[in-house]
């Protein structure tokens, strides 16, 4: 596969090579936008001549995967064909039914209302009420969940804001399959969603399990979470999201909703 892409790569770019130093400065005169642009338009034949239902992604999907890997054409069309193709064997029927996931939702852990101060809609966890299921219903309710959350995304909007709230977290919740899941579930198949992750109310013997996962977080991924600290709690939430919105749990005004029922 990164072979046949780079030479199919190779076959669709135009134009003489320039020296380093040329390439830098023309990098410098030419818009992000239009550089995503021009690498978006490589990458539509590319990924249509290995998949033809690639002809339904749309540019803002391939620029979130394009993102993800840098702005390496290769990379980021190897990415979206490995998506398409978990797309089809794991959500075979377009979406995640809740009759597919009655486990993670009985725990009634994860929650969505509100948006924060640039427009990206709030969610929820207590990591707290999580009990370990099977790591493939799992799966599904992180897809589930997702879904839910990409499909609120107000119009010119991508990400999402996330606070995981530790409380009372014990060994008992402990899941690292399950995050090591949903971890790879997220920035494999849903790239440059995650807008930015609060973790707050954190016990020390969470960071055991932190430990154990943090080596699977990619650097785009590991930039975007903050560990609140407790005694500055509402004054962190409060310089992302409006008092209007934040959480009732934190002070806000803003009454929970669960997921399924977003």
């Amino acid at each position: 596969m990164s072979s046949y892409l780079r030479q199919k790569l190779n076959s669709f770019q135009i134009g003489t090579s320039l020296s380093s130093s040329e390439s830098d400065d023309a990098k410098q005169q030419v818009p992000i936008e239009e550089i995503e642009l021009s690498k978006i338009q490589l990458m539509k034949p590319l990924l249509q001549s290995q998949d033809p239902s690639a002809k339904d992604v749309d540019d803002l999907m391939m620029r979130r995967f394009l993102r993800a890997r840098d702005l390496d054409v290769e990379k980021a069309s190897a990415m979206l064909l490995k998506y398409l193709k978990w797309k089809k064997e794991f959500v075979p029927n377009g979406v995640i039914s809740p009759s597919e996931i009655p486990n993670d939702l009985a725990h009634n852990k994860l929650f969505m209302q509100g948006y924060d101060k640039t427009g990206r809609p709030i969610v929820l966890v207590f990591a707290e009420r999580h009990k370990p299921t099977t790591v493939d219903e799992f799966k599904r309710f992180v897809t589930f969940t997702l879904d839910k959350i990409c499909a609120r995304m107000p119009s010119g909007h991508e990400k999402f804001t996330a606070i995981a709230d530790l409380q009372g977290w014990g060994y008992v919740n402990s899941d690292i399959r399950g995050y090591l899941a949903a971890l790879s579930i997220m920035q494999d198949c849903y790239p440059e969603r995650l807008g930015k992750l609060f973790i707050v109310h954190v016990p020390y013997i969470f960071m055991t399990a932190w430990k154990m996962v943090y080596p699977f977080i990619d650097k785009n991924t590991k930039k975007k979470i903050v560990f609140v600290d407790d005694k500055k709690l509402q004054s962190a939430l409060l310089e992302d999201i409006d008092e209007t919105q934040l959480p009732d749990t934190f002070g806000g005004k803003m009454k929970l909703v669960p997921i399924q029922e977003c």
